[in-house]
């Protein structure tokens, strides 16, 4: 199995620049915001590993929101984000960057600071501001790039094919007519039209740490369980009198924010969505979004990663990533559908989850015992997520026209082909994916 990683490099834009970057930027795309995969500056059709891809500037649009806690706004430069999600580890990937890319890299990176076009050492530079998830989440761990476009070939193969043998089969014969589509398969890999590549070795180094990092977790909290059970009427007691003391920030997102962000959704099945704000002051909500975040970071590197985070099967790539000292969390996802479906996917299935990590954030709706409330506050919650988000300036996506649910169903076709079905029922079963 070839495990995914994460790449995210943060930089501060140069003062006056954010309009000229903005102007390049905008000359990858072929669509607003969705890049031209062979584009000059960064051909991301290039690089065989990488899933998805994006640079976002990061603007603290509602820094004034923590006036209402009694603070004044922490000065946020704007930033340049370039992220990504690759097969493999991050830093092979990097290098993979620097040595493809090098001019385009320089010529983005030039709007930053501390970065000089001609003379900073690109790869060095990028390493250098390079930030870690909290938080991290993969649809599927171990699916490669490789392993999308593959299965899908033979699931068009398949489709194209089935039709001529029911012809001449019929319907009443499953078992003739799997075999004749599996003898279809193996005459298509001879002639070199169809590829089923067998999974890589999973790292040695990686499995150790996964194992590490899955047992090690649960023992250090069960070793703390006794401080957790002491420390529980007082985390309590903070935690009621924070959410009853919180000002509510309802404010409705303004309309022509809106119609930048529209301009950029729904050109493919699947869409990029960024959020960034505050977290709220004070240690109590710092120690709380901390401890949330690694229980988020357990559960999804150890049991959602089979093509759904807890009730909800869209989204392809997330994490969530804390700034400036922990001041700031910055959100990104790929997820199908449209950004309406896919707030009220969370809103219905796992509000809760949401609230755990977001409710500590400033100009979220008001929760209660942390759980309750917040997202479940329908037309509150998608205001804030409006009016902290953020536009993907370049977008890309390996497998465009792709959903999710497209790539668990091209798996479980393949899975039909390498592991033979027994029954009839299971027969026909892998027949309806096709």
């Amino acid at each position: 199995m070839t495990p995914q990683s994460t790449f995210l490099i943060v930089a501060a834009i140069r003062r006056g620049e954010i309009e000229n970057l903005r102007s390049l930027l905008a000359s990858m795309n072929k669509t607003v915001g969705h890049a031209d995969t062979a584009n000059g500056l960064l051909p991301f059709g290039r690089f065989d590993r990488l899933h998805v891809a994006r640079f976002v500037i990061l603007e603290l649009k509602t820094a004034k929101e923590i006036e209402a806690h009694g603070l004044t706004p922490r000065e946020w430069p704007p930033s340049l984000a370039f992220l990504g999600d690759c097969d493999g580890d991050r830093e092979s990937f990097l290098r993979e960057l620097a040595v493809v890319a090098e001019p385009g890299l320089r010529k983005i990176f030039s709007f930053c600071e501390g970065f000089s076009e001609g003379s900073t050492p690109l790869l060095e530079w990028m390493q250098g501001h390079s930030i870690k998830p909290s938080a991290n989440y993969v649809n599927w761990l171990g699916r490669t790039v490789r392993q999308v476009h593959e299965e899908q070939a033979l699931h068009q193969s398949l489709s194209d094919r089935l039709p001529e043998i029911v012809k001449t089969t019929g319907r009443e014969n499953p078992r003739a007519i799997r075999q004749k589509l599996l003898s279809h398969v193996e005459k298509e890999k001879h002639a070199g039209r169809l590829s089923l590549t067998p999974p890589e070795p999973t790292p040695l180094g990686w499995k150790i740490r996964n194992t590490l990092h899955k047992i090690g977790i649960p023992l250090v909290l069960l070793l703390l369980f006794p401080v957790f059970l002491i420390a529980a009427p007082l985390f309590a007691w903070r935690l009621r009198m924070l959410e009853r003391s919180d000002p509510e920030i309802v404010i409705r997102p303004d309309r022509q924010h809106i119609r930048e962000l529209s301009l950029r959704e729904d050109h493919d099945v699947t869409n990029s969505f960024n959020v960034l704000g505050d977290v709220k002051p004070g240690l109590f909500r710092q120690a709380a979004l901390r401890f949330s975040l690694l229980l988020l970071d357990y559960s999804a590197r150890h049991v959602y990663n089979r093509g759904y985070l807890t009730r909800v099967r869209t989204i392809h790539f997330a994490r969530w990533v804390l700034l400036d000292d922990n001041r700031r969390l910055f959100f990104a996802s790929n997820y199908d559908g449209s950004l309406e479906s896919y707030m009220d996917d969370f809103i219905n299935k796992v509000a809760w989850g949401l609230n755990l990590v977001f409710s500590n954030g400033v100009g979220y709706p008001a929760t209660r015992w942390l759980i309750k409330d917040g997202a479940e506050r329908e037309q509150q919650f998608k205001y804030t997520l409006r009016r902290h988000q953020l536009p993907s300036e370049v977008w890309y996506k390996a497998y465009p026209g792709m959903t999710a649910f497209d790539l668990l169903r091209n798996s479980l076709i393949r899975q039909g082909v390498e592991i033979r079905q027994s029954s009839d029922r299971e027969i026909r079963e892998w027949l309806s994916l096709i």
